[in-house]
Order: structure tokens, then sequence, then C-alpha cells
């Protein structure tokens, strides 16, 4: 269980979080959702035991993260940058990885540079962003960590690799229960792959829901009347959002689906359909009234 309890901290003058408690259990992918300055990569570090909270509790297992050597043995950290020692090779990068992590597993280790054919006795600063990005996803895999904290974790990487990561956090999950928490803009690859989501608007979490409950409590519904809406149906629905497409009224609508159902259905409607919303239409319209900064987050 990681959990953070009322969690203050600022820098200088600057408060980057206020008052955040989030909770992720063991085995679940979650990810963080912000937009730039929100606050997003300061959650990530405090959990990563880098910064040390000015109010409130950082615990992992019931113990706190910062300064606690034996437990940061069980996480890994891969920023949005990854970092590696000056004129190291992947070779010698697995080398130091494998003194500080008994879990380091070295026949998984060389199965991962056959899968994603690197060069271990090249100086990792000559690759591209990409390439290094891969690396550090090949030594994290090679830990075989409890806990995975990974910040923006895809960027960079092509269409195929990102496939092959996904493909093993989704296999530790399931073989080990790692737990992930990912950091990210992208909305699409947040509903990708995570099952719990949190949100975070000017420092402060607004949102930590399961991704499934998210998605059935808001509704993409359309209708068609041969006189037009009912006023009272409207009423009733109480949209977020409407429009009008030709004949065909276009509805986001809160609430159980039965009950919008229902309801519909009793007015004799002459098209009615429920179609998908995807994790970036529920944000558009659930967010936008608070003055969430939708167009940084969408990519």
């Amino acid at each position: 269980m990681i959990e953070m309890k009322n969690v203050t901290k600022s820098f200088d003058r600057l408060t980057a979080i206020e008052n955040v408690n989030l909770h992720i259990h063991k085995g679940s992918i979650y990810g963080l959702i912000g937009s730039n300055g929100a606050g997003k990569t300061t959650i990530i570090k405090l959990l990563a035991g880098i910064y040390l909270q000015e109010k409130g509790e950082v615990m992992i297992d019931g113990q706190p993260v910062f300064e606690n050597v034996r437990l940061k043995q069980k996480l890994f950290y891969i920023p949005d940058q990854p970092y590696f020692f000056s004129q190291y090779t992947t070779k010698q990068m697995a080398r130091f990885y494998r003194n500080c992590y008994p879990t380091w597993d070295e026949e998984r280790f060389q199965n991962l540079i056959n899968a994603f054919e690197v060069d271990i006795n090249k100086k990792i600063q000559t690759f591209s962003k990409g390439w290094q990005r891969q690396i550090a996803f090949i030594l994290a895999f090679s830990v075989k960590p409890e806990i995975l904290i990974l910040d923006e974790p895809m960027d960079g990487l092509d269409p195929v690799v990102r496939r092959k990561v996904k493909n093993l956090m989704i296999h530790d999950v399931a073989e080990r229960e790692m737990t992930i928490l990912i950091s990210s803009h992208n909305l699409r690859e947040i509903e990708d792959i995570c099952d719990h989501i949190g949100v975070i608007h000017k420092g402060t979490l607004i949102m930590q829901k399961e991704l499934d409950e998210l998605k059935s409590n808001v509704h993409k519904v359309q209708i068609a009347y041969k006189d037009g809406v009912p006023e009272q149906l409207l009423n009733k629905l109480n949209p977020l959002h409407s429009e009008k497409r030709g004949s065909v009224h276009l509805l986001i609508i809160r609430g159980e689906e039965e009950i919008i159902a229902k309801h519909i259905r009793q007015t004799n409607p002459v098209i009615f359909d429920l179609l998908p919303l995807t994790l970036e239409e529920i944000f558009i319209y659930e967010m936008g009234d608070i003055g969430y900064a939708i167009k940084n987050v969408i990519v």
C-alpha cells in the first residue's frame, strides 16, 4: 500500500502540493494526471524518497519513504529524463544496479537485452533519447521491483517499443503483483493501461477513482424526436453538455445508465443510442467547469 496523508511540499514561497491524500493498492496501475505545474513530479519524487515533505506522511507498507534504504530497494524510479552515470555503458549500469538491488535477475537482463537488441558495450550517452529510455526500462524490469514509479514513461518510444514495455508492465503486475505509478499528460496512454487514476490540479488532488467506475458514471447519448427534445427530459437528465447535429441531439450525462435509459425511453424517441465515452471526453466535460487545463493534458 502506497499512501500520502495530508502532504504539503513547498519550494521557497511556492507551494507545489497542499494537503494531498493519495492511496494506491498493491498490484494496481495508477495513473496520475495533471497539467504542467500541477504537482505531478513533486508527488512522484516524494514517493520515490527524493523529496521530504514539510507536512503530512509519505508511507509505503506503513513505513516512511525518505532515507529508508531498505524500502527503496523495493522500488525503481524512472524520471522524465532518465539519468545514467557519465561515460557508463549499459553493462556497467547493470553491474551498478546488481550491487544495489538484491532482487536483480541476471537471466532476465540478458533476455531483455536480446529482445530490445541493445549493444551493452556502447556508452549510454551516445544513444538517442528513445534508446536511453529503453535501457532505463530494461534495467528496471531486471531489478524486478515491487513498485515501479514512472514520470512521462513513453516519451520518445516508438509504437513497437511502447507495446513491448506495456506488455512487460502488465506481465509483472499479473505475475508478481508489482505496483505501478505513472505520471503522464497522455490520457490515451493512461486509459490504455491504468486501472485507477488520480487528477491533480494546482497542487490539490481533486479526484481519484477506479477507471471503470469513472466511465460507468458518465454517458454519451444520441437521441432524436419528431418535435425536438422534450424540455422536461433535459430538466431530469441535466446534461453536462449538449449539441445538435442536424435532427440528432448529442448529450453527455452523469448518472446511472439504467435510470438515464428509462427516462429517455419514456419519451418515445425516434432515435436512441448509448455511445462509449473515452477518458479524454470524460475529462473534457467533467473537469471543464473547474477551469482544469484540459488542453494541456490531452496529447
